[in-house]
């Protein structure tokens, strides 16, 4: 479906109790919102890991006098695709569905917040649930892998009181081990209308989405809002020993660029070269030119209002230390800059994903929230793409002239073998905070 011609502009306003709203209109039988409340699993308060993931279950077990099978029925009745889920900065509720049904759609997800049963037999089922998904972690290297790299890139300070970054939404065991419905109870006061954002697409005017919004979501709760900071700990090192691996599995986490700067799209069309399909870097230089992983990528990573570059690869144990080497070869080849050739096809990449990004409505009712969230204001298509257009080879590569991730690389690795793959860059410094090899206790975008 080709690109609106006469786009619609989006509309942001906050309600009295602090919630943002990020509207926009479009022509059709359907639509779709996406609520982003900013509590996540790095809220999870110290000592009790696996207080958001197990609260999210927990509220739709009943609400506004409806019991969990009456709610369930309820959403199923309007025929509304549901979604959403914990991540490390927020939960968020999603639901498309048809035009008539929006108004009933958002007083039941409100209702969900607002008013939830929060039955204490049902407890014991989600806690034992979330311990089956951490068992589920072990059985996964990769998932394994990106609770390491966090623990280690974004170490929880001594004595803070929300555990951070470095657990998986699920929780860990002894902090499932100690929620109670108190404790629970008490977690969800966070979760109202402060920093809470709100993105809608239908068909309304903007005076309907705004009564309708403050008639729905107006009551809420004031909630908290807590932005729990991530400054990276460069230059460290992890292994864990998984003898029964068949594969290293290999993380570096870099320095990036915060949302919102002026060279933001420069560093997207970057990373774009650098891992954007079958003709980057990456995957020219470590699986087409020498075979040495079927999948390695590089994406950007958004915490704490910081931008980051993550890199991922899997290979074999005797191959890994080759495929760190070439990952930070291609790291330190940025600054020499793009080729015209590789510019155009990036540039041309991220333009398409706009496009297509912003047909679907429920893609589009994400975008507005992350917008609002992250950016603090709303970005349209037509916004997007001209800023990929203005976009030069020189501002780029000016850009990547500045751009020296790779020495301040943190890596994580998990494999057979016993230190796991080491990195031999003589024209690196050498790492001054390094940790040495222990066993402890998550593509670019427009």
């Amino acid at each position: 479906m080709p690109a609106r011609s006469h786009p619609i502009p989006a509309h942001l306003w906050t309600l009295p109790g602090g919630l943002t709203v990020a509207f926009e209109r479009r022509t059709g039988p359907g639509f779709a919102f996406d609520l982003r409340v900013p509590v996540g699993s790095a809220h999870d308060p110290a000592g009790h890991e696996g207080a958001s993931a197990v609260l999210e279950e927990w509220l739709f077990k009943g609400s506004g006098g409806l019991d969990a099978r009456a709610l369930q029925d309820a959403f199923d009745d309007l025929g509304v695709r549901r979604g959403g889920g914990v991540g490390p900065e927020a939960t968020r509720f999603s639901v498309s569905g048809l035009s008539a049904d929006l108004s009933a759609a958002l007083t039941l997800t409100a209702s969900v917040l607002s008013d939830p049963h929060l039955p204490e037999g049902e407890l014991p089922i989600l806690t034992d649930l979330a311990r089956q998904d951490l068992e589920g972690l072990l059985d996964s290297p990769a998932d394994r892998l990106a609770t390491l790299a966090r623990q280690t890139a974004f170490p929880t300070l001594p004595g803070a009181a929300l555990s951070g970054y470095g657990h998986p939404a699920s929780g860990t065991p002894q902090g499932l081990e100690a929620l109670t419905p108190a404790t629970l109870r008490a977690h969800l006061e966070r979760y109202g209308q402060a920093g809470s954002v709100l993105g809608l697409v239908a068909d309304l005017d903007p005076g309907q989405a705004r009564d309708l919004t403050a008639a729905a979501l107006g009551g809420l709760r004031p909630g908290a809002h807590d932005p729990i900071p991530a400054t990276l700990r460069t230059r460290a090192r992890a292994h864990t020993t998984d003898p029964d691996a068949e594969q290293t599995h290999l993380s570096l986490t870099m320095p990036g660029v915060p949302p919102g700067h002026p060279d933001w799209m420069a560093w997207q069309v970057a990373l774009t070269a650098l891992s954007g399909g079958s003709a980057s870097r990456l995957f020219h230089a470590v699986r087409e030119e020498r075979g040495l992983a079927y999948a390695v990528s590089a994406n950007p990573v958004i915490l704490g209002g910081n931008g980051f570059l993550s890199a991922y690869a899997g290979s074999t144990p005797a191959r890994a230390p080759e495929t760190l080497q070439v990952i930070l070869a291609e790291l330190h080849r940025l600054p020499q800059g793009l080729t015209p050739a590789e510019f155009e096809r990036a540039r041309a990449g991220l333009a398409v994903s706009v496009v297509f990004g912003a047909e679907s409505m429920r893609a589009r009712a994400h975008a507005l929230t992350r917008d609002a969230a992250v950016f603090g204001r709303i970005r349209s298509v037509t916004e997007l793409r001209e800023s990929l257009n203005a976009l030069t080879l020189d501002d780029v590569n000016s850009f990547l002239t500045r751009y020296h991730p790779a020495p301040d690389a943190t890596t994580v690795t998990i494999g057979p073998d016993e230190h796991g793959p080491q990195s031999q860059e003589p024209d690196a410094p050498a790492p001054d905070n390094a940790t040495p090899d222990s066993t402890p206790s998550e593509g670019p975008h427009a």
